[in-house]
């Protein structure tokens, strides 16, 4: 449980915001920013950067695009012990939308991508090396990428500059004996690599996921405060936090920051376990098909949903 390589980065503005297009305030992400601080986390993922040809901020709040005059207001200016991230999907953000490093408060960008994708963001997260980044690829849906695809984008990976890889669980599908093979697999592939992990919680078993993660020597580790995030959301950071057993952690600031900004989210939307984020888990489906049911004014009729999923072709 204490491993001092172990880095903690928490998801909550970016992940969150999912649920809500990142309409947050400067309240909630400056509490969540302070808490993460004070609790000893190690990343703060504070949204997306995203190009503003691909999103209007007519629709969408400042986390999506992570201005340096936004993440400047919400820390105060000022350089705290915590790091912060943002993540950068692949065709929505350009080449010259990213800063460089002396003109950013962002200390690492995260690059999600598709397997299919794999050479735009090995190019993309070079560009983030060489403008002074720290720079990790996130590998999506991992679950429904089969062996061979599996196989040459880890080989591409090994050769990349990248030092920091992702195993993630968008689905929610895996159980911890797959996060075992898996992990096997890409320290097998990866050698000199770190390896992280992002688990949801369609199944109730992010936080399980995660500790099955940490014992096959994964050492970045995501989590969101009250595991706030699409869908089912993600592994619960204070669950994690009290889990690790490090005494640089601190719990109290996170309860804290839980009961005053996390908890009246919670009567706005709606995540964490619910039977339609199962059924899609189980089918190992994405979650837009639940998603959509439970912005619905038939959210509980929760029989229906499941013969609409299983009902053969």
């Amino acid at each position: 449980m204490f491993r001092p390589e172990i880095k903690v980065i928490d998801c909550t503005v970016r992940d969150g915001g999912l649920m809500n297009k990142w309409q947050f305030d400067d309240a909630f992400v400056g509490k969540v920013y302070r808490a993460l601080n004070e609790a000893g986390v190690d990343y703060m993922e504070i949204g997306y950067l995203s190009s503003e040809r691909a999103f209007s901020r007519a629709e969408v709040g400042p986390w999506k695009f992570c201005a340096e005059d936004d993440v400047q207001r919400v820390t105060g200016g000022a350089k705290d012990r915590i790091k912060l991230s943002a993540m950068a999907d692949i065709g929505r953000i350009d080449h010259d939308d990213i800063p460089l490093k002396a003109d950013s408060s962002l200390d690492m960008i995260r690059v999600a991508c598709y397997v299919h994708q794999m050479d735009a963001a090995i190019d993309l997260a070079h560009h983030c090396i060489d403008k002074g980044y720290e720079t990790t690829i996130n590998l999506m849906a991992v679950s429904t990428v089969k062996p061979r695809e599996l196989e040459e984008a880890l080989d591409d990976l090994a050769q990349s500059r990248v030092p920091v890889i992702y195993l993630v669980d968008s689905f929610g599908a895996f159980y911890s004996e797959d996060i075992d093979i898996l992990a096997k697999k890409y320290f097998a592939a990866l050698p000199g690599k770190t390896i992280g992990i992002h688990a949801h919680n369609n199944q109730q078993l992010a936080f399980a996921n995660t500790i099955a993660g940490i014992i096959a020597g994964i050492n970045y580790l995501d989590g969101t405060l009250y595991g706030i995030g699409r869908g089912a959301g993600n592994c619960p950071l204070e669950l994690l936090i009290s889990f690790l057993k490090n005494p640089k952690f601190k719990v109290r600031p996170l309860i804290e920051a839980i009961e005053e900004q996390i908890l009246p989210w919670q009567e706005k939307i709606d995540w964490g376990y619910f039977i339609p984020y199962m059924v899609t888990g189980t089918m190992n489906e994405h979650p837009r098909a639940a998603m959509a049911h439970m912005e619905s004014d038939r959210k509980n009729k929760v029989t229906e949903f499941f013969d609409q999923m299983t009902r053969p072709a």
